[in-house]
């Protein structure tokens, strides 16, 4: 389910950007034009709530689309058989860990759900035992009253380029 036609060879990526099971076009547009500026890889992990194919990209204005270095998945589990993450952080708003305690090394995996719900308890658990509780933060909102969580595409460059911050060291 790999998306590579028609696309630049690409590099290492800086950091592979996971959603699983968007919902949203407009911010999976606009989290793939975060990850082409970075150099990060975007896996899309289905199932997703739009249409990927390439008539859909040019309705939606992703006339970039052929610089982001997108791969989709049929499913979680394809996914982790595919990709095998070695480090992995969840982005989360049911923890009380916030990503300022979390030390991101290059080509990490960066976890985010899909907009209604993000993930399920399942995942939540798998990266826990897998990777440890710590690995499982989020981003502070200090000023909650009214506001349930960001928008996805600004929770990842949030993420993104924080990591970057961190790497660039």
């Amino acid at each position: 389910m790999t998306d590579s036609a028609s696309k630049p060879p690409f590099g290492p990526p800086l950091f592979n950007i996971v959603l699983l099971n968007p919902e949203i076009p407009n911010n999976t547009g606009n989290i793939g034009r975060t990850a082409a500026a970075l150099g990060c890889r975007l896996h899309i992990v289905h199932p997703i709530g739009f249409d990927m194919d390439e008539k859909a990209r040019r309705r939606a204005g992703l006339d970039y689309w052929h610089l982001v270095d997108c791969r989709e998945h049929a499913s979680w589990e394809a996914f982790l058989a595919s990709e095998r993450p070695a480090r992995l952080w969840l982005f989360t708003a049911r923890t009380e860990a916030t990503y300022f305690s979390a030390t991101f090394q290059r080509g990490d995996y960066l976890l985010f759900g899909k907009e209604s719900s993000g993930v399920g308890p399942d995942v939540t658990e798998w990266v826990e035992r897998t990777f440890g509780a710590g690995h499982a933060v989020s981003i502070p909102m200090p000023a909650t009253d009214g506001v349930r969580s960001l928008n996805l595409a600004t929770a990842v460059a949030i993420a993104a380029y924080e990591g970057l911050r961190q790497v660039s060291r």
